[in-house]
């Protein structure tokens, strides 16, 4: 989409030498990726001062990857709201990536979709919905090993490409101003994956459901001329305590709502002793990296989920829908929902 960000949008966002300085920060997740004679070279961060870290801005392909930047800068969390037409358990994070001319990061395909956003200088995409996907042996990144475009385009400043999951792309800085891309990127998660979260997390609490002495007995068990054999018994109760450990949905929708909402293991937040004034309260909104879901009768926020219903689950769900609380919404909360509300911000996961 042509000019889909407005040139005065995007003057707002990061910078070339804000890109460094992130990349710089122990606490930012950052990738070095070159390109030396036909030969992939990936360096994981942090990179410290660029001058001594990095190549330099003349030296061509190379590319430097920023992660979760719509955390750090307040106009990169602005741009990613205008994605929230996709419901927050799948949107991921804000990734900026700088290349000098003729980077990239070779020819692959993501298995998520991705808002691809030109911020800065020009780069050429070629696309395809090739159906072979294999990948170069040893290679440490996925480059795809027979890429073949069948379409290009070259974004400018403002310009935005979307690929859907699996849709092999390459895309190439072209001389002249600086190139900055912004990835929009959504989670994607695998059947596998998920069910391994989630069953890992139904196993904690494994023990309050189930009496841990409920021995297989088989006082019902003749003599047999079979022995290899397993009894019929054996597999009923192997069932059973599958299904016990599967819990009910409740479980799982409790389970499912943390997992979505549990911040990335680089995410802390400040806390604050000191106290806030309800009376003086004007409007609460969410810090930025809180992540906040609701179902039909839970609240989930940074991995923590409560029971919700009536007047302050409607509250607490526009909360999470508006990421923010005007005084008109807070005069309507209850004492325990100020309660509640006073904790988060004391644990920093929101602001008054």
């Amino acid at each position: 989409m042509r000019g889909a960000i407005g040139l005065q949008a995007i003057s707002s966002l990061p910078s070339t030498s804000a890109i460094f300085e992130l990349a710089a920060r122990e606490d930012v997740p950052s990738r070095l990726v070159e390109l030396n004679k036909s030969k992939w070279q990936l360096t994981h961060g942090p990179f410290g001062a660029r001058a001594s870290k990095l190549p330099t801005l003349k030296t061509p392909n190379w590319t430097l990857l920023v992660q979760g930047v719509d955390l750090l800068d307040a106009a990169t969390h602005e741009l990613l709201k205008q994605f929230r037409f996709v419901p927050d358990a799948r949107l991921d994070d804000a990734m900026y990536s700088f290349a000098a001319t003729g980077g990239g990061v070779g020819p692959h395909f993501d298995s998520y979709d991705v808002f691809l956003i030109q911020t800065s200088g020009s780069k050429r995409w070629a696309i395809s919905a090739q159906r072979n996907l294999d990948l170069v042996d040893g290679a440490p990144l996925k480059i795809l090993s027979d890429f073949k475009p069948a379409k290009e385009y070259v974004l400018e400043a403002g310009d935005m490409l979307y690929l859907p999951p699996r849709y092999a792309h390459d895309g190439v800085a072209i001389a002249g101003a600086d190139c900055i891309t912004c990835s929009i990127g959504f989670r994607a998660p695998k059947k596998v994956e998920l069910a391994r979260e989630l069953m890992d997390r139904l196993s904690e609490d494994l023990a309050d459901r189930i009496d841990e002495a409920l021995l297989y007995i088989d006082k019902n068990q003749t003599a047999t001329d079979s022995p290899a054999q397993i009894p019929d018994a054996l597999h009923a109760f192997a069932h059973e305590a599958l299904q016990a450990a599967l819990g009910n949905k409740l479980d799982l929708q409790i389970h499912l709502g943390e997992y979505l909402t549990e911040p990335k293991p680089e995410v802390w937040f400040e806390a604050s002793d000191k106290k806030v004034a309800w009376s003086k309260i004007k409007s609460i909104r969410l810090d930025a990296a809180t992540r906040m879901m609701f179902d039909a009768q839970h609240i989930f926020i940074n991995g923590e989920s409560f029971a919700a219903s009536g007047a302050d689950a409607k509250l607490m769900r526009t909360l999470a829908n508006e990421r923010e609380l005007l005084l008109s919404d807070l005069v309507k909360a209850s004492v325990g929902a100020r309660e509640l509300l006073n904790e988060w911000i004391a644990s920093g996961w929101c602001h008054a």
